[in-house]
């Protein structure tokens, strides 16, 4: 079997081993491959290996060998699904590798916004506690969040990870999802979008990217904000209407926003929100940690290993 990783530089970029996936096939692993490579490439490939390089319907069709596309990620987007079903080719993706590093980076955002850990920390390699007359300083508000109301936008894998750290801090969590009441632990209370927005101190996001959740975060939606609350995204860039994020963060109707994912990755020059007031942006990293990117590598050679022996799982073809 003629295996090819089209972009294998995000999942794997040097501290992990090809070698489980090498021993189910004649393996080549490329860093990256423009569009126009794709074809090229896969040329006589069983199976192709896929994080973001987008597979169409037309480079299905340019290549008669394929049977298996298999997804380095949760979200398969990049892959037109309903082209892969009508020739019979299996999409597979990797679920819930990351949901315990997603929650953790909603917190690391929300924490560093909290305690501005990074402009103390930056402060005092100027030499600013050096210099002051008294044994401490602060120069922003210093947030508890005991008490505080964090809503959750979805409540999947990665949603409930994080109500069970928020309750770990004493925080009172509200969810929006599509779970009846009677499924909820006693701690979450659903609500209604519009209340989530206009009660919460924090918003967390952890929806899928939809034709209907595409721009959730929109201006008629930030004005229900409080102007202190706190916007975090880990979920996709789209959910977030990026202008007028940045506007209601420059007027200050809302206090600040964590983001680890934008519209365009890598940004252009121009987004606004790079430049926006109390935006604090990660490169999409919260799924990146070592540990969440074995448990992917482990899954991915669980899923070529079934799709060998006939028995698909993780398939989104279907």
């Amino acid at each position: 079997m003629k295996i090819v990783v089209l972009d294998g530089y995000g999942l794997n970029p040097g501290d992990l081993s090809w070698d489980a996936v090498s021993q189910l096939g004649e393996l080549t692993v490329y860093d990256r491959t423009s569009s126009e490579e794709v074809i090229a490439r896969s040329a006589g490939a069983e199976a192709i290996l896929t994080n973001k390089t987008v597979i169409t319907a037309e480079i299905m069709e340019a290549l008669p060998d394929l049977k298996y596309i298999g997804v380095l990620a949760t979200g398969y987007n990049v892959v037109n699904v309903g082209a892969a079903r009508e020739k019979g080719i299996v999409v597979t993706n990797i679920p819930a590798y990351s949901t315990p590093s997603v929650a953790q980076m909603v917190f690391a955002h929300i924490l560093n916004i909290a305690q501005q850990v990074q402009h103390h920390s930056e402060e005092v390699r100027k030499g600013r506690w050096t210099n002051n007359a008294d044994f401490c300083f602060w120069d922003t508000p210093l947030i508890e969040l005991r008490e505080k109301k964090i809503g959750l936008v979805g409540l999947g894998h990665t949603g409930y990870n994080t109500a069970r750290i928020a309750i770990g801090f004493g925080m009172q969590v509200t969810a929006y999802t599509s779970k009846s009441s009677l499924q909820l632990p006693p701690e979450i209370k659903k609500r209604t979008l519009d209340e989530l927005f206009s009660e919460c101190d924090i918003v967390s996001l952890h929806c899928p990217l939809t034709d209907e959740t595409k721009e959730l975060v929109n201006a008629e939606r930030l004005r229900l904000m409080k102007p202190t609350a706190i916007l975090i995204n880990t979920g996709r860039g789209p959910l977030v209407n990026e202008q007028d994020l940045a506007d209601a963060l420059n007027a200050g109707k809302l206090y600040a926003a964590g983001l680890d994912v934008l519209s365009s990755e890598p940004p252009k020059a121009d987004n606004p929100l790079l430049t926006a007031r109390n935006c604090y942006i990660t490169p999409h990293i919260a799924w990146a940690s070592l540990e969440a990117r074995t448990r992917l590598m482990d899954i991915l050679v669980e899923n070529i290993k079934a799709f060998q022996a006939g028995k698909p799982v993780n398939n989104v073809a279907r």
